[in-house]
């Protein structure tokens, strides 16, 4: 049977949860539509995080992606609302998102939208330096 399109998100227990690591996702087939033109805008979805006790599954997490591409969502909004969705779902320790829209009317677009759990200091053995508003590795 085919896939369709869902909002659900789907998670699974963090198999090392006493680490700090990083997992990043590259996601390059977003879209969804211009709230006033109705045009399809077209963006490649940065996802980076530090898990705790939850991971998104990828399955889900496409699923999930591809069901915007038939709503119209400025890029501030969808931005905001998908790391809101993935936060809600999987509670981590920081999370970043980042969409790149591809150019529309000669202007690209790139919105970083961020998460950090209250009182999380960063722990030895994920890569954050790289991620602008995480912890130093001073904590």
């Amino acid at each position: 049977m085919p896939s369709t399109p869902k909002r659900g998100l789907e998670t699974f227990a963090n198999p090392h949860p006493d680490r700090d690591y990083r997992i990043h996702m590259e996601i390059p087939e977003f879209t969804c539509l211009c709230p006033r033109t109705g045009q399809p805008d077209f963006a490649t979805l940065f996802l980076d995080y530090v898990p705790d006790r939850r991971c998104v599954e990828l399955k889900s997490l496409k699923l999930y992606v591809w069901s915007y591409r038939d709503e119209g969502a400025f890029h501030e909004a969808v931005t905001n609302r998908i790391l809101d969705d993935l936060v809600r779902a999987t509670r981590p320790r920081f999370m970043r998102l980042t969409a790149r829209f591809n150019v529309r009317g000669g202007i690209t677009t790139t919105i970083v939208a961020e998460h950090a759990k209250r009182g999380w200091k960063r722990r030895p053995g994920a890569e954050l330096s790289d991620l602008p508003g995480a912890p130093d590795a001073q904590g």
